[in-house]
């Protein structure tokens, strides 16, 4: 290796370790923002629904698309929701293609038999996806308020009652609640998916709305203001998170997020790879689209301060830094011969070993995150430290997967929006196999990661006659990573 190449190397490894760096410092300010935190929910301004001249019109939305295994407990669990029928209204926004059509058609018809406003409409076509078909119904939709779920979630019957009542301030426009996990405990996976979502509704929803930086709807377990929507411009389906999208856009235009970390809205988490593998690409990917769509509009804007802008920059950057762990992953390896060649190099060296320190405050970070869920006990503080641990490796292992869809995203390549197949599996006696939405396709990306798996096994060989092991744990977690991402992936299929 010549000495120009080292210094390719060195420049780009740092400025990926720089990176994650600030992105770790926003992630600190997050936590101190959320540990300060003081609840203003009991001054804030609210409907009284005892009077019936307050009770607003809500539509609740439930966008669908060959949903079989879940589409009976879904319309079940909705109809108990606690609301003045007369100011309910409930749209089936069904894009099915296959049989569930027909036995969702059959439970609405029993369902407005009852009494409850339902309607099951249908598109000719999927145009938008999931944003087409809700901005469809949005044109039709009597609600004042617009409540939306997955087919997925299952919100308690009082979930309406604790949410409208905050639109009583006319600034707000969106009140978002915290996701649950009804089969967090179901496998590794369930697990280390939980622990992630958990660490955004908690220290990156509370910590920027605390300080009235933007947040975003989540996609469902959240309820809209559809003067809001409307304002922004309406639900588009340029990008794959449209949610992120119309987020942004509403913020831009003055609109107020609430965000109520104390109502819990349960759903199913993927208990298969594959699955878990289209929802983190359409996730990720849409992150990118949006950063590339909006990030000027917060850049330039005159009405939000700048440590808001710093993070709506760090916050629609947040996919990219997969692409940043990937390329430091990937060139450790030759980072590690040059350190032990090019003794020139050695304060270089030095001041990068001070990039540790990223990864111990995501550590702290994640902490916090998890006892406010979990709890604080010396037990819970184990539990934590194998399923950080456990969390990063699996990470580092979806790393390739994730950088290919943001790359993706920057480059502004489009892609269908693909569902993430729901499985109606709440523990280990139930049974995944024979689900007819899994993909049945091995993905390519799969070579690689077996590639990189062994890729990392000789960086930790490499270690022995270098006599240098200061990357050896990296190196052990990045091949347990990638061989659980492979052997997951090449077993778990219908």
């Amino acid at each position: 290796m010549g000495l120009t190449i080292a210094y390719i190397i060195i420049v780009i490894y740092s400025i990926a370790l720089l990176l994650i760096f600030f992105y770790s410092l926003a992630q600190l300010n997050l936590l101190i923002n959320y540990l300060g935190y003081k609840k203003q929910n009991q001054n804030a301004p609210k409907f009284n629904l005892l009077d019936a001249k307050e009770i607003p019109m809500v539509t609740i939305q439930l966008p669908v698309y060959n949903e079989e295994y879940v589409m009976e407990r879904l319309l079940e669990n909705i109809a108990k929701i606690e609301y003045p029928k007369s100011k309910l209204e409930i749209q089936v926004l069904d894009d099915s293609t296959d049989d569930s059509v027909v036995d969702t058609a059959k439970w609405v018809k029993e369902l407005q038999a009852t009494g409850l406003d339902i309607q099951h409409i249908r598109r000719e076509n999927r145009q938008g996806f999931k944003a087409g078909a809700l901005k469809e119904g949005l044109e039709i939709a009597k609600g004042e308020f617009v409540a939306i779920f997955d087919a997925d979630f299952l919100p308690d019957s009082d979930w309406l009652k604790k949410t409208v009542i905050y639109f009583k301030d006319p600034e707000i426009g969106v009140v978002q609640t915290r996701w649950g996990h009804i089969n967090r405990d179901y496998s590794v996976l369930t697990r280390i998916q939980a622990f992630a979502l958990d660490a955004h509704f908690t220290l990156e929803q509370v910590g920027r709305n605390a300080k009235g930086h933007f947040i975003n709807f989540n996609g469902t377990a959240g309820i809209w203001r559809k003067q809001c929507i409307l304002d922004a411009g309406n639900w588009e389906g340029d990008t794959l998170t449209e949610d992120l999208d119309l987020s942004y856009r509403a913020q831009l235009k003055n609109w107020k997020f609430k965000y109520l970390e104390d109502v819990e809205t349960p759903a199913e988490l993927p208990v298969v790879i594959s699955a878990a593998r289209s929802q983190q690409f359409r996730w990720n990917k849409g992150g990118a689209e949006n950063f590339r769509k909006t990030v000027w509009s917060v850049i330039s804007a005159k009405n939000i301060p700048f440590k808001t802008k710093f993070h709506g920059v760090m916050h629609l950057l947040n996919s990219s830094m997969f692409l940043c762990v990937f390329v430091v992953a990937l060139l450790s390896i030759p980072t590690m011969y040059i350190k032990n060649v090019f003794p020139q190099f050695d304060l270089v060296f030095d001041a990068l070993s001070f990039f540790i320190l990223s990864t111990v405050i995501l550590f702290v970070c994640y902490w916090f995150t998890y006892k406010s869920i979990q709890g604080s006990s010396f037990d819970n503080f184990v539990d934590y430290i194998k399923l950080f641990f456990t969390f990063f490796s699996v990470a580092l292992g979806f790393s390739l997967h994730n950088s290919i869809a943001v790359l993706e995203g920057h480059m502004g390549k489009r892609s269908e929006f693909v569902r993430t197949p729901k499985f109606n599996i709440n523990n280990l006696t139930e049974s995944w196999k024979g689900n007819k939405y899994l993909a049945k396709k091995l993905s390519p990306n799969m070579f690689l990661e077996f590639a990189l798996m062994l890729y990392f096994l000789y960086g930790m060989y490499l270690a022995i006659p270098l006599n240098d092991f200061g990357l050896f744990p990296f190196h052990f977690m990045l091949f347990l990573g990638f061989g659980f991402v492979f052997f997951k992936s090449l077993t778990a299929r219908a």
